[in-house]
This record gives C-alpha cells, sequence and structure tokens, in this order.
C-alpha cells in the first residue's frame, strides 16, 4: 500500500484513536467557505485594549507599564479556587463533579501589533521563563493536579484580542486530552520500561519523512497521525517532563525552536498563520511520572491557502477525523518554508 496514494487509517499512538487519511481527496475542485484575508495593521499600543501596558481591564484594574512579559488572573476565568468538588449524581446516568482551579493571562510582550515569531529569541525566553515560574507555583497546590498553557493565535481559532499573549489553566482533575496521554504513556512504560515518545523520535530522526526543523534539545515535526492539515509537535529530545527540568541553555533552544517553526508557520501562505497551541506537561498530581514526556502541540485550521480552512464537520464529529493531504506532503512544505519572516524580508 502507498500512504501517498491510498485512502487508509493512520493510528495516534498518544491518544489511542484512529484518523482516516484520503490523499487523492486532495485533488477534489474546490467551492466552499473561503476566509478573507484582511492583515490587520494594528498599532505597538492601542488605548482600547485591556492587555496593553497602563490600560484599564474591564473589572476596573490597571495593568502596571510592564515592559517585558506580565501574568495576571483572568478577569473572566473559566474556574475558581474556591469551588466546591461536591459531586451531583442521579441514579448513574447523570453525574457531575465540582471543577477548581485558576486562569491566568501571559502577555508575551507591551507591544500591541507583534506575535510570538516577530519577538526575538531573548523574549520568547522570558516567556519561557514566566510559564514555568507560573507551572512551578501551581505545581506546589496541593489542590492542583494539572496545568495546561496553551495560546489560541488569529481570530479564526477565537483569540478576541490580537495582543500577543497565552493562558493557563490549572486545575483539580487531568483534564481529557492529556489524560489520554497519560494512559498511553503509561501503558508503554509499564509494558517496556521505556518511554513511548523517546521510541518514536528516534524512529521519526531515522526516517526523517516529517521532519520540519530542529536544534541541539528540541525537534518540529509533523507527527504520523496528524489531524489538523499542517498540525506540529515540539518534541525534547532529551527525556523530561517539565519546564522546571529545563535549564537555562534548554531554555533558550525552546525559544528558538518556537520561534523559528512559528515563522515558518506564517511564512507558508505570507499571512499571520492562526493557530491553536498548547504544552503538554507532566501532571502536578504529586505522583511521580517517569513515562511524561515533555511535548507541545500546534493545531493550524489553514488547508490549501491562506483563503481556505479546515473544517471538523460531518463524519469527523460524527465517526472519526480525516484529512486529505498526508502528513508527509505537510512536513514538506513547512521544510521548505523560509525562517526569515516575509514582513523582514528586504
Amino acid at each position: 500500500m502507498k500512504l501517498n496514494k491510498h485512502t487508509h487509517r493512520r493510528y495516534n499512538i498518544l491518544s489511542g484513536e484512529w484518523i482516516l487519511v484520503s490523499p487523492h481527496r486532495a485533488e477534489r475542485p474546490w467551492s466552499g467557505q473561503e476566509e478573507k484575508v484582511q492583515e490587520q495593521k494594528l498599532l505597538a499600543y492601542d488605548s482600547a485594549c485591556y492587555l496593553c501596558p497602563g490600560n484599564e481591564r474591564a473589572n476596573g484594574i490597571r495593568n502596571p507599564e510592564y515592559d517585558s512579559v506580565y501574568s495576571f488572573t483572568n478577569d473572566f476565568p473559566a474556574l475558581f479556587p474556591d469551588t466546591s468538588l461536591d459531586e451531583f449524581s442521579s441514579d448513574i446516568l447523570l453525574i457531575a463533579r465540582g471543577e477548581s482551579g485558576t486562569c491566568k493571562v501571559v502577555c508575551f510582550s507591551p507591544q500591541h501589533d507583534v506575535t510570538l515569531p516577530e519577538l526575538p529569541v531573548e523574549q520568547i525566553q522570558k516567556v519561557v521563563d514566566i510559564w514555568t515560574e507560573e507551572y512551578r507555583a501551581f505545581a506546589s497546590d496541593p489542590k492542583i493536579n494539572y496545568v495546561q498553557i496553551f495560546e489560541n493565535k488569529g481570530a479564526a481559532m477565537g483569540c478576541s484580542n490580537p495582543h500577543p499573549h497565552s493562558q493557563l489553566w490549572a486545575q483539580n482533575s487531568i483534564p481529557v486530552e492529556p489524560a489520554k496521554e497519560l494512559t498511553q504513556f503509561a501503558n508503554y512504560y509499564s509494558e517496556k520500561s521505556k518511554c513511548l515518545v523517546c521510541d518514536y523520535l528516534v524512529l521519526e530522526q531515522k526516517l526523517q519523512e516529517r521532519f520540519v526543523c530542529d536544534n541541539e534539545d528540541f525537534i518540529a515535526l509533523v507527527p504520523f497521525w496528524a489531524v489538523w492539515p499542517f498540525e506540529t509537535i515540539i518534541l525534547s529530545k532529551i527525556h523530561f517532563g517539565s519546564l522546571m527540568e529545563l535549564n537555562e541553555k534548554e531554555k533558550i533552544s525552546y525559544a528558538d525552536i518556537l520561534k523559528r517553526l512559528t515563522t515558518r508557520y506564517d511564512n507558508l501562505f505570507n499571512v499571520s498563520f492562526p493557530y491553536s497551541a498548547g504544552i503538554h506537561q507532566s501532571p502536578t498530581d504529586k505522583n511521580e511520572h517517569p513515562e511524561w514526556h515533555f511535548h507541545m502541540h500546534f493545531y493550524p485550521p489553514l488547508l490549501r491557502s491562506a483563503t481556505v480552512k479546515k473544517f471538523m464537520v460531518g463524519y469527523e464529529m460524527l465517526a472519526n477525523p480525516q484529512r486529505d493531504i498526508t502528513a508527509e506532503f505537510s512536513a514538506e512544505r513547512l521544510r521548505n518554508s523560509s525562517e526569515i519572516h516575509y514582513k523582514h524580508r528586504k
């Protein structure tokens, strides 16, 4: 069977789920929705932005005149630290449990009109530093068992404010997606006494078919089981579980790979590339997790161009995810994309 020609299913070793791949469908004509590409010209400072330095937020609190990264508790959080963990159930069919936690916002820069790939590596390292500090603080809280760090970039991904920022949601339970990975990691470690991701990384480095870019400490690639058209994953080349285990050199390497990958995204269609991205690191449930391998997912929606977006509908909502272009094709496109941002070319 030729994976680049024949319909097939691929297994996601991180989630234990399957995806349908139909390479021939990439050749079909498109008459569906096309997104309008209107690159908004933003100001370096926006007096109406609730994330800009010195501005008043919706709850009346005023931001400090910060000049680097800035973290604060979300004014409209999805989680609250004092929520009761009581369980509601009616017979065995209607079950609910209280969920407690804290939501924070991390501004990448005081500058309103930039995105992550446009920041220097030194500034991205400061973002990594504050992610680490926040994770460390939450990890010491007995009520927090998982910390999800994520970024929604672009209006296409539901981002309501273009000021460069990410979020941290720290909560009592381990959410669904990390919990799937925890099960897969634990099962593999129990059976083989080895890390699943470490073994997968060795295989990908040998094949080089889905490789995008790397440095001494991290690698970015399109995973074999990718669902989104240009989905990628950043993996650490050495085995560790969380940001707390990074030394200064490795933090710089992590900042470097973030900049290089996101720059390639923007250069793919010469547009500020939308995505949802998030770090999956070891749970903070006070247990040892030798099976957990640090990684970061990028889920961008764009498909054929800056104007054609991938939708998860129909079969994908009712059966299982499906993609038209292969992971290998996407990797080649990203691999051939420049690391000089299109806005900075002469």
